[in-house]
């Protein structure tokens, strides 16, 4: 699977995890250059508090549109170590 944005390549994993039709990628697949620290939170009840990541790819900002769960619930554990996308970030075979 490949999550492109911007006509660029920001992860890529033939190990993704698929989750309520979100694929999760494995942290060390992502290319690190074009993501930046957000200071954004979200909380999930069965999934716990989600962290995020803005994209930053050919000088545009893409706010907030990668997530991850530093500390997944047990319900939730096989997304542990895991990056998803949405905002745009298309995600293909």
């Amino acid at each position: 699977m490949k999550a492109i944005w911007n006509n660029t390549v920001v992860a890529e994993s033939n190990d993704t995890v698929v989750v309520e039709n979100n694929h999760y990628f494995p942290a060390d697949s992502i290319k690190k250059e074009f993501f930046e620290d957000s200071i954004a939170h979200t909380s999930c009840p069965w999934k716990g508090r989600a962290s995020y990541y803005s994209l930053r790819v050919n000088g545009e900002l893409n706010k907030d549109a990668a997530w991850f769960y530093p500390e997944p619930k047990e319900a939730a554990q096989q997304i542990q170590g895991r990056v998803a996308f949405w905002k745009g970030v298309q995600v293909t075979a």
